[in-house]
């Protein structure tokens, strides 16, 4: 069937399309077996292997035939929509999260070539996947089909008209730029920054919210995704305009700033990498009187004290591209920092001193010598007080016994004072007077525990 499809025209009459949609729901609009590995980490392309649909040979046959009836010449949409419809996309949208790479790169090319031909299903397709990033932000944080569904989207934003929608806008910093917090971020990012900067290039203004919300989300503990950030960033950077970049360029290289002081060397040296970057060292030079101020602090302490010696090295190539783009302004900025951290060492300097003069001039008023003398008065009434507490009592004679006290004799007289002390006021426990709901109690008598032992998920907060 699918060679004939293939290979012959006029082939495909009306009667075929309910047949074929029919066909296809039949046979793949299923529900998907749960995640084989729902609280685990998560899923490294690289690293881990894939669970595999057994029954892939017969659903790669039925997913051959309708692609090919899809892509056919013959193939009419006017007839066809009356069988492919809103449930049918829903129905196809919901396969996206199956655990096979091979169902769901089917299912990008079918969902994609339904986009083109079915105009007045696009809005609906984009609400839906929208609502499946939705569900995946906000609720579930597991979903197999994101990258897939990003790609799509990549090829969609591609043929989006000028001047952007205002739901197009919407849908990048609602949607898109919230999709960078998730744990499983490495698993489609290149797919959802390729999307980031196809709408920077069809309207530069949304560069900078874009580049605010980044640095909203940008990564505290989690270095491998700090370097997936700074890759996107400088994929952003390559397209920006200079006057968008004026915009940003202060918190920016903060953050940039910050991520070369990082210990994680990696995320240092690809924050460096930017120096590399000539279009982005074009737009320093243009800005260089407020990059410098911003970025030398940490270039200089970092090329003392990094313990990754490449880093040095990266840190002494970027100085001598800032020395070289104006070498007058670079000499008087370095001259000005280190007297600002010797005018800074002196403020703490003097700072210490002048608490030490305050100690002196307290040490030689009247008062202090009484006060020093009424607290040690006070410590020794007290070390007195305890010293007559653990002494012995008199015995008959008047005499004391002068045996040394030990841990057996201490313990002993503590346990007898408590004793005395619970005689004359004795412990009460209070017990709350709760109404005894009959229905309660016997649905906690007649529970049974399902599994002996609670499965304790891993703990998530480690990205």
């Amino acid at each position: 069937m699918v060679e004939y499809v293939t290979k012959n025209k006029n082939v495909i009459t009306e009667a075929i399309y309910p047949e074929a949609v029919n066909m296809f729901a039949v046979n793949l609009f299923r529900t998907l077996p749960p995640s084989s590995n729902p609280n685990g980490a998560e899923f490294d392309p690289e690293e881990d292997e894939p669970t595999l649909e057994a029954a892939w040979p017969h659903l790669q046959l039925v997913y051959e035939f309708f692609l090919r009836l899809l892509e056919s010449q013959d193939f009419q949409p006017t007839v066809a929509r009356r069988y492919i419809d809103q449930k049918f996309v829903l129905q196809l949208l919901e396969l996206f999260d199956s655990e096979d790479p091979r169902e769901r790169d089917f299912l990008k090319t079918t969902l994609h070539r339904i986009y083109g031909k079915f105009l007045g299903l696009r809005a609906y397709i984009r609400k839906q996947i929208n609502n499946v990033f939705y569900r995946f932000i906000y609720e579930t944080e597991h979903h197999n089909g994101i990258a897939e569904l990003l790609e799509i989207l990549g090829s969609i934003i591609n043929g989006f008209a000028l001047p952007l929608k205002e739901e197009h806008k919407i849908f990048l910093l609602k949607v898109l730029s919230p999709l960078h917090k998730a744990k499983s971020l490495s698993v489609y990012h290149p797919q959802l920054a390729y999307c980031v900067v196809q709408f920077l290039e069809k309207d530069p203004s949304l560069t900078e919210p874009v580049i605010k919300s980044l640095l909203k989300f940008w990564p505290k503990t989690h270095s491998p995704k700090e370097v997936m950030f700074l890759n996107e960033l400088e994929e952003i950077l390559d397209v920006i305009e200079p006057a968008e970049f004026q915009k940003v360029m202060d918190p920016l290289f903060r953050q940039l700033a910050k991520c070369v002081s990082s210990p994680h060397f990696q995320v240092a040296e690809r924050a460096l990498y930017y120096w590399n970057n000539e279009y982005i060292m074009s737009l320093v030079s243009d800005n260089y009187l407020v990059i410098l101020p911003i970025v030398y602090p940490a270039f200089y302490k970092n090329s003392r004290n990094h313990w990754n010696k490449t880093i040095h090295g990266l840190i002494y190539n970027a100085l001598k591209l800032f020395m070289e783009m104006n070498h007058k302004v670079f000499d008087d900025y370095t001259q000005q920092y280190f007297q600002d951290r010797q005018r800074e060492r002196q403020l703490i300097k003097d700072r210490d001193e002048a608490w030490m003069r305050v100690e002196a001039l307290a040490m030689r008023h009247p008062c202090y010598a009484m006060t020093v003398q009424g607290s040690t008065n006070t410590i020794t009434s007290i070390t007195i007080s305890q010293q007559q507490l653990d002494s012995p009592p008199p015995d008959e004679d008047g005499e004391t016994d002068q045996t040394p006290l030990t841990l057996e004799k201490i313990e002993a007289k503590a346990n007898e004072k408590m004793t005395i002390i619970n005689k004359t006021k004795p412990l009460l426990r209070r017990k709350s007077d709760l109404p005894q709901d009959t229905h309660t109690m016997r649905a906690l008598s007649d529970h049974k525990r399902a599994d002996e032992y609670l499965v304790t998920p891993p703990d998530s907060n480690n990205c």
